[in-house]
């Protein structure tokens, strides 16, 4: 175990404090709320008499005591209120201990208590509440971070650094309970667009996250290994194929929220592991889709903003359709000057070349055309607009345009310079399916890792038959961070992906003494907050020899200081 700091060590003597005087610090009964701090806040003014009897819980986050008298203030998941604790109050017999010693020196800001008493408002109008009894609830052995904020709120010392603020999202939100809105606001985005879809009588469904083939999407999977079965599996990098067995199944609509794994690069738009709706409809195609996702959208924005209009960074984004509509091509052609709807794929390495829009040699025509797209196109798509009709390299999955040879009926939604929405009319024919899996094939031989595999299984699925139908996969946490005017979207996940958190050296006694320390001067160290050599080495010298003796002062020690000379050695 790492060197506790001299505030954990302090808790940890509060702890079995409190043990010894009986009094439990984790107890297991449970505490009964009758009120919040919001409600409270909110409604006391207008209705005084419903508040004469309040039970509430929450996290000490600020504390000033002032002799018999005291205020605190805790905060709950509505947020913050300030409680005032009088000593004759909370003990009425001649039995003092709990508030001059439980309360005014063994409890912490970050301990939970639970509450009893009434509301009124200081003579300063606040709102509080006066305390008749308190329980201790739980105690914290860690000291929160300091956040300061001016008399407006305004923050000007937190807890900001993104590293820490995602590796540790339970002090985050604790010290920062602002950022729980965005995760409010997510949990809106879901809901609203299930209740629209089971309005529409379609379907909830699961889907198998572990898979024996992966396929939907052009990924890379996550590989393991099922011990029982002795196979390899996959981490599904969609659930394409699966929801549209329940179209041939029978059942007209079916959708799914849920995680995709895929094992690629991480940026501020993707995270290994993201979340994902996607919903297929019998007897419908890709331009009854366009309709529904933009009706979709705009109830979205208006539940959330009240308005079909958002702010997403420099831009104001409207979600009212109808949407702009371009195909790939014409959008290459509209940002670039260069038609390549008929180019082989050697012209359209060319002009990957002649753009300077690296590619690898793997790539066939489609991903060549996505390259040209997502490097020249892409960003300029601020406005919600429809991408459509792509060739058919790029697209196994859909079907053959009704219209246009080399096409697809496919149409992708692109918002703020990027790509929310992804929808087809399905591809139902199972001839037609398995020569697209063959082709993907050939391109995994030529090394192609996203290429898809060989579904025997959904080819049969297929020719038992399916009707007409379109699909559409929405992702969730990039719409979320539209939603919230967030520019990463690590802030719209409560635990995004991390690299592994490198461990703190663990230092024992005798990497002090190896320096010369003596022993019994080691904890008195620790005291002064010095837990490694690198912050002994980094500390003033001078100031070290003066604490020293104000520390063997302070805790009546009986042992010999160090000369000066003797402490100047440690920090050679």
């Amino acid at each position: 175990m790492s060197a506790l700091s001299e505030q954990e060590i302090q808790r940890r003597e509060s702890l079995n404090e409190l043990r010894r005087l009986g009094i439990n610090p984790y107890p297991a009964e449970a505490y009964e709320i009758n009120a919040n701090a919001k409600d409270i806040l909110a409604n006391y003014e207008s209705d005084k008499t419903a508040y004469k009897t309040i039970s509430i819980a929450g996290r000490i986050m600020t504390r000033r005591i002032m002799g018999n008298a005291s205020f605190v203030e805790i905060q709950d998941a509505t947020g913050r209120l300030q409680v005032y604790i009088r000593r004759d109050d909370v003990c009425p017999d001649e039995d003092k201990t709990l508030y001059n010693i439980v309360f005014k020196k063994l409890l912490d800001i970050g301990d939970f208590i639970g509450i009893k008493g009434y509301v009124f408002t200081t003579q300063t109008g606040e709102i509080s509440l006066h305390a008749s009894e308190f329980t201790v609830l739980s105690k914290s052995l860690k000291p929160l971070p300091i956040v300061k904020r001016d008399d407006d709120g305004n923050v000007y010392d937190g807890f900001t650094d993104p590293e820490m603020r995602y590796r540790m999202r339970y002090v985050d939100l604790t010290v920062n309970p602002e950022f729980k809105e965005i995760f409010k606001i997510r949990s809106k985005v879901i809901n609203t667009m299930r209740n629209y879809f089971t309005d529409q009588g379609w379907m909830e469904v699961e889907t198998p996250i572990l898979q024996a083939v992966h396929g939907g999407a052009a990924a890379r999977p996550f590989n393991t290994h099922h011990n029982s079965l002795d196979m390899p599996l996959f981490l599904r990098i969609a659930n394409e194929l699966y929801l549209k067995r329940l179209i041939v199944a029978g059942f007209d609509g079916v959708f799914e929220f849920g995680k995709m794994f895929r094992n690629e690069g991480m940026d501020r738009t993707h995270n290994p592991e993201f979340t994902a709706m996607e919903i297929y409809v019998a007897y419908k195609d890709y331009i009854w889709m366009m309709a529904m996702v933009e009706e979709c959208l705009e109830k979205i924005t208006v539940a959330i903003h009240g308005k079909t209009t958002v702010q997403v960074g420099e831009n104001v984004i409207d979600f009212a359709g109808p949407y702009e509509k371009l195909s790939m091509y014409d959008s290459i052609l509209k940002y670039t000057g260069i038609d390549v709807s008929e180019m082989d794929e050697a012209g359209l390495k060319n002009t990957c070349i002649n753009l300077g829009i690296a590619f690898d040699p793997t790539m066939g025509k489609g991903k060549l055309v996505d390259a040209i797209f997502g490097e020249k196109v892409e960003h300029e798509l601020i406005q919600p607009t429809y991408i459509t009709d792509y060739p058919i390299e790029m697209t196994p999955l859909a079907k053959k345009h009704r219209t246009k040879d080399g096409l697809v009926e496919r149409f992708e939604l692109f918002v703020n310079g990027k790509e929310i929405a992804n929808a087809y009319t399905e591809l139902n024919d199972a001839i037609d399916q398995k020569e697209r899996f063959e082709e993907q094939l050939k391109l995994a031989a030529r090394g192609d890792d996203e290429a898809m595999a060989m579904d025997d299984d959904f080819i049969r699925a297929l020719e038992y038959g399916m009707p007409p139908t379109s699909g559409l996969g929405i992702g969730i946490d990039r719409l979320v961070m539209m939603m919230t005017n967030q520019s990463s979207i690590q802030e719209v996940l409560f635990f995004p992906q991390m690299r592994a958190e490198k461990k703190a050296k663990v230092y024992t006694d005798d990497d002090f003494v190896a320096l010369g320390v003596p022993q019994e001067w080691v904890q008195v160290l620790r005291k002064m907050n010095i837990n490694t050599p690198e912050e002994l080495k980094a500390s003033n010298p001078n100031k070290v020899f003066n604490d020293l003796g104000g520390m063997r002062k302070k805790l009546k020690l009986e042992i010999a200081i160090p000369t000066k000379d003797e402490v100047m050695l440690w920090f050679n």
